[in-house]
């Protein structure tokens, strides 16, 4: 299958190892094949999965680094992301992929499995039902910031992190992937925020409108 932007992880992450960018190639293969039979991300959308999915999951690494030991969870997850792209990059981190749906939980388990991915735990599960506490919690275009700090209260470990571009710390938290005016969710909510804008980041026009919230 033709792929478009398929070099655009090399252009914003030229400093990665060879053998990383190889295992993001080999997700092209794996997603379509899992694409035919679950519907993990639309069909026309599965021609840009390089730049509108596996970059756009890997943005947030120009944001913050995720540390050896450290426990991820990925809530909603649904194709794998951005928990997968993400866990190639950061081998050391454990990554906990959960979403309510199960076929979609059967297809990301059997993504990681062919990948050979040891830091990826899939769970069919609801993040309320979650008993764990995270480093940090992601959430790709999933709900509402409102709903999204409901569901994710007391789950985040308060500690420091480092900011990969600028050096300051960020504070573990709620990293949000949005799209559009979030004015009207953000009023309401009763903790502080950062927003990153991703055409900062990625350098490229479908990336315009979107971000990455830090709820804290």
């Amino acid at each position: 299958m033709k792929y478009e932007d398929t070099y655009c992880l090399k252009d914003v992450f030229s400093d990665v190892d060879e053998a990383i960018h190889a295992q993001w190639q080999a997700l092209g293969d794996l997603y379509a094949y899992w694409n035919e039979r679950i519907n993990l991300i639309s069909r026309k959308d599965l021609t840009y999965l390089f730049p509108r999915h596996i970059l756009h999951s890997l943005a947030v690494a120009k944001i913050v680094s995720f540390q050896p030991g450290m426990h991820v969870l990925d809530l909603g997850t649904g194709g794998g992301f951005p928990g997968i792209p993400l866990a190639i990059l950061f081998p050391k981190t454990h990554f906990y992929l959960v979403d309510s749906i199960q076929k979609k939980i059967k297809a990301v388990e059997a993504i990681s499995q062919a990948m050979e991915l040891k830091n990826v735990t899939p769970l069919c599960q609801r993040a309320e039902t979650l008993e764990q506490t995270f480093d940090f919690i992601l959430s790709r275009a999933v709900a509402s910031l409102p709903k999204l700090y409901n569901w994710t209260k007391g789950k985040v470990k308060r500690m420091p992190q480092r900011n990969t571009q600028t050096g300051q710390e960020v504070t573990h938290g709620l990293l949000c992937w949005k799209g559009g005016d979030l004015t009207q969710e953000l009023a309401t909510l009763p903790i502080s925020h950062r927003i990153y804008p991703l055409k900062e980041i990625l350098k490229l026009p479908f990336f315009d409108d979107k971000s990455i919230v830090h709820l804290f």
